[in-house]
């Protein structure tokens, strides 16, 4: 398979597959194709998987497409401005992402919930309780709100982050929540109560605007009845 993220801040992802080759993406993903792409609609990996995808938030079915007749393109295009970017999923190297920032991959990759081991950081954190593991192996397509930093922690390394920037991590790592020191802090500082600190080893990616934001921020200026 071959690819281009093409767009710029409004970005897609072109693949270009061979004969027999499959992607798999999320139902309603699909933005552009050749007619001899032929879509099914699956559980990718049985109803326990559907079902664990439901509670991370994603849909329970997801769509594989396959090149037929020869070779196919197709594209997944960003739901918000932002940047796509490409993962390389092997056994030993399995990321987690936020809740919906799988845009698409191939047939080859495995979407299962990832539940958060203290319970706190998914009830304060800001990320959820439960976000979504990609394992498997194989390339993966990510969608990023604004523009993705990138950081490389160490074993033992931490990055204070607050609420609703974590767009992906290496499974390596761990999250957990740190409380904003003093009441002054929490109630006039705006920054929230709550922070979430994320520990190496492996690699964290930061997204510059995140869509909660973005609505948070719209809210007041939408006129009430």
């Amino acid at each position: 398979m071959q690819y281009e993220v093409k767009g710029g801040s409004f970005p897609a992802v072109v693949c270009t597959c061979s004969p027999g080759e499959k992607l798999v993406c999320e139902s309603g993903a699909m933005s552009w194709m050749s007619p001899n792409m032929k879509m099914d609609t699956n559980t990718n990996g049985g109803i326990g998987k559907a079902f664990g995808r439901m509670f991370s938030g994603e849909s329970i079915f997801l769509n594989s497409y396959e090149a037929t007749d020869g070779e196919g393109m197709i594209a997944f295009a960003s739901s918000f401005p932002g940047d796509i970017r490409v993962v390389q999923v092997e056994p030993g190297r399995e990321v987690v992402l936020q809740k919906k920032a799988f845009l698409a991959g191939e047939s080859s990759v495995q979407l299962s919930i990832f539940f958060q081991k203290k319970f706190g950081s998914g009830l304060f954190g800001g990320e959820g309780f439960i976000m979504e593991k990609v394992s498997g192996s194989g390339l993966v397509f990510v969608e990023i709100d604004g523009s993705a930093v990138e950081y490389d922690l160490a074993a033992g390394q931490s990055l204070v982050v607050d609420t609703g920037y974590v767009a992906m991590m290496d499974a390596t790592c761990s999250m957990d929540i740190k409380k904003v020191p003093g009441v002054k802090n929490m109630l006039l500082g705006g920054e929230g109560i709550f922070n979430t600190v994320i520990t190496g080893p492996g690699k964290v990616t930061i997204q510059t605007m995140p869509i909660c934001n973005v609505a948070g921020s719209i809210i007041p200026y939408i006129p009430s009845k």
